[in-house]
């Protein structure tokens, strides 16, 4: 698991690089730079809290992307989510090549503490639900999780997800990046609307969570 643990990263940081630098075709990019800093330094420190704690759920979030869902519907949402998350780094990156977009400096900075934030809840997901994993499946032993940020709303990873999407433009400098949550707001309530039919149906108890804790994502709201 190790190799594996460090191959996901490297991915993650040339993903990073690719999609931030090519597009914007420069090094000059202060903003990019403080993001990919405090993105793969957040996941950096997840990814050691789980290999020490639970090396169990460091595999399961191994396991991800298009081709690790057994379902045809989850391969395509996982793809669409895909393009979506790289559509979110370039539309900024070329933002900034062309100089669309004039965001104030006191929003970048907002927008890089909110995408902390939003690991920061995805992170306490991780430490409230072992069996947080990337692909929609159910363990052999697992119960129903009704505690911590589960026991708000019952989605609350994607929660953390929608804020770091949402900051992450914002965070590179441009507005227009925005557009690119219409797909991926889209795409999560997709996925978290099959993901509560399969649970429902091969989880016991789950049915009964969903009645006492209503909202999916936001409290009163949806």
């Amino acid at each position: 698991m190790k190799s594996k643990t460090i191959l996901g990263f490297a991915e993650l940081i040339c993903i990073l690089g690719i999609s931030l630098f090519t597009p914007a075709w420069t090094l000059d990019f202060w903003q990019a730079w403080l993001y990919s800093f405090v993105f793969a330094g957040s996941a950096a420190l997840i990814t050691a809290y789980l290999w020490k704690h639970d090396p169990k759920l460091l595999e399961r979030r191994l396991t991800a992307g298009p081709g690790a869902e057994k379902e045809k519907s989850q391969n395509l949402i996982q793809l669409i989510a895909t393009m979506a998350f790289i559509g979110v780094l370039v539309v900024p990156s070329l933002d900034h090549r062309f100089s669309w977009s004039h965001v104030h400096l006191f929003i970048v900075l907002a927008g890089d503490v909110v995408v902390a934030l939003g690991l920061l809840i995805v992170f306490a997901v991780f430490r409230e639900n072992t069996y947080a994993a990337a692909t929609i499946e159910v363990a052999a032993d697992q119960t129903v999780i009704s505690t911590g940020p589960y026991a708000i709303v019952r989605h609350p990873m994607y929660v953390g997800g929608l804020a770091l999407f949402l900051a992450t433009p914002l965070a590179l400098g441009s507005w227009w990046g925005l557009l690119m949550l219409i797909p991926l707001t889209f795409v999560i309530v997709w996925r978290l609307r099959k993901e509560e039919e399969f649970l429902s149906d091969n989880l016991r108890g789950y049915s009964d969570y969903c009645q006492r804790v209503r909202y999916r994502l936001v409290p009163f709201v949806f």
